[in-house]
């Protein structure tokens, strides 16, 4: 599992989405050839190119007539997405519709919005105009092909990729529960063996494609895991329950428009403007970028904020990041990320870094639920790994900035010759900081402890926080060492533990 972090981490989620829907497509064509999936290749192929290509015109041309940079990439995943939704075929009318659909699909993402906010998945909302539209006048609604037994192998294999990268495992098992386990029962209820009904209601409907690539859809989900998990299992029920809504009939693609609703009422309802204020070294490998919005950022210490940065020349890791807030709330409006500078940095961080002061960004999404407890008697130990001290920094700023104080201890892992970012931070909130490195950085500020080891190890563990047991931890930092420290911390016989991994810094 390591491994699979490691390589996903260093592709961005929309990339990873993006590859995961071409292999389902790839697979499709093959087993065409082969007679196990029964659609015609040339179709397939024609649904493709016309899905996407529609949608990307019509996205840049709204993306001119706003004036606003367009999101190449999420264009071809909408494409992909409405191409496995809906019949292909050669047949004029329905090439028309498709058309129809990926127009309306790209146009959503600019006129179904509110305060800047997406309100619809685009590809929900290309198959529901098809629904609404469409049938009326002949058109076949979203069969949602892609769910065949056949193609059930790839379609899981795919879609766990994308729920490895995009960490949704919960989100996805909620809402397959919920709709396998109803499925299942009905259809116990008409006679079908158990393990039949399960199989059936695996691979011969829509969930597991439904899940895996559109619910994950990170502009139209609720920012806190709890409101995840209640939106999955309504979009789950609502799936595979008959209803209507004016002229529309229950179908996978309503209920994801009905959650998607929930989730714009419950969410950060606007992107944001930033505007940098400046840059600064943190250290020699660390770099912050600190922002002015043109309203408030509702955030809370420990939370993430997705950053889209357009660029021309956009390399395969894209133009949206994600990054923990590195400063507490305020008044002021500012905000602060900082990431870790490499010698060959994405286009995405090139950019970033080289914007000037007044250079204008969008944060699209804010979310996360790695936040301290309300309690302030819980005794914490905070776990960080370079730099995943970013969400930390933010949370005891904010508890310094309040005059809050608690019973802290942070284990800040680095590695050989770094030195400790924010440390002037971490030293005026009162916490007990223990460096864990190989050897020790020059200059630690009076009181900090140190000691000697690579990662965090038993021995480390028992002599410098030898009553872990007892407290509250978090652990941050890249999804190796993550993994690491939470089983070094259960040795340890901690059993309360919060983890938050930067995939893909």
């Amino acid at each position: 599992m390591n491994r699979v972090d490691d390589v996903l981490g260093r592709v961005t989620m929309y990339r990873t989405v993006t590859v995961a829907l071409g292999v389902v497509v790839a697979a499709a064509a093959v087993l065409s050839l082969t007679g196990h999936v029964h659609v015609d290749v040339l179709a397939l192929l024609v649904s493709v190119v016309v899905a996407v290509g529609s949608t990307a015109l019509v996205s840049r041309a709204c993306g001119v007539l706003w004036r606003v940079a367009v999101h190449a990439e999420s264009s071809v995943v909408t494409g992909l997405l409405l191409a496995l939704l809906l019949r292909p075929s050669t047949d004029v009318r329905d090439v028309v519709v498709l058309v129809a659909a990926g127009a309306v699909a790209g146009a959503s993402k600019f006129v179904l919005v509110v305060r800047a906010r997406h309100v619809l998945n685009p590809a929900a909302a290309g198959a529901l105009a098809v629904g609404l539209v469409g049938v009326p006048l002949g058109a076949v609604p979203a069969t949602w092909w892609v769910a065949t037994p056949a193609l059930l192998p790839v379609v899981a294999l795919a879609g766990l990729a994308v729920v490895l990268r995009t960490r949704r495992g919960l989100l996805v098992g909620t809402y397959l529960a919920v709709a396998c386990g109803v499925v299942t029962l009905r259809l116990v209820g008409q006679g079908l063996a158990p393990l039949d009904a399960v199989w059936s209601s695996v691979a011969s409907y829509p969930m597991v494609f439904a899940a895996a690539f559109m619910l994950t859809e990170p502009l139209t989900l609720p920012p806190r895991r709890r409101q995840q998990v209640a939106e999955a299992a309504l979009v789950g029920l609502l799936t595979v329950t008959p209803f209507t809504l004016g002229p529309l009939w229950s179908s996978p693609e309503l209920a994801l428009a009905v959650g998607n609703v929930l989730a714009f009422v419950v969410g950060q309802r606007r992107a944001v403007r930033l505007r940098v204020l400046g840059h600064r070294d943190v250290t020699p490998a660390v770099r912050e970028v600190a922002f002015a919005t043109d309203r408030v950022l509702r955030f809370r210490p420990g939370q993430w904020i997705e950053l889209h940065v357009p660029h021309a020349g956009a390399d395969w890791r894209g133009s949206r990041r994600v990054f923990s807030v590195a400063s507490p709330p305020g008044h002021d409006g500012s905000v602060a990320v900082a990431f870790r500078v490499t010698a060959a940095p994405s286009s995405f961080k090139r950019t970033l870094t080289s914007l000037p002061a007044g250079g204008v960004v969008r944060a699209t999404s804010v979310g996360g639920d790695f936040l301290l407890p309300r309690r302030p008697d819980v005794p914490l130990l905070l776990v960080a790994g370079g730099i995943g001290i970013t969400p930390f920094v933010s949370q005891l700023a904010a508890l310094a900035r309040a005059g809050e104080h608690r019973d802290v201890v942070l284990l800040l892992l680095l590695g050989p010759g770094d030195e400790p970012p924010y440390a002037d931070v971490l030293s005026a909130s009162r916490a007990r900081v223990v460096v864990v490195a190989p050897q020790r950085p020059p200059a630690l500020p009076d009181g900090w402890e140190h000691r000697t080891a690579p990662l965090l190890e038993d021995a480390v563990l028992r002599d410098g926080v030898p009553d872990a047991h007892r407290r509250l931890a978090y652990v941050s930092g890249p999804p190796r060492m993550v993994v690491h420290a939470r089983r070094t911390l259960r040795r340890a016989g901690v059993r309360r533990i919060r983890t938050d991994a930067f995939a893909g810094y």
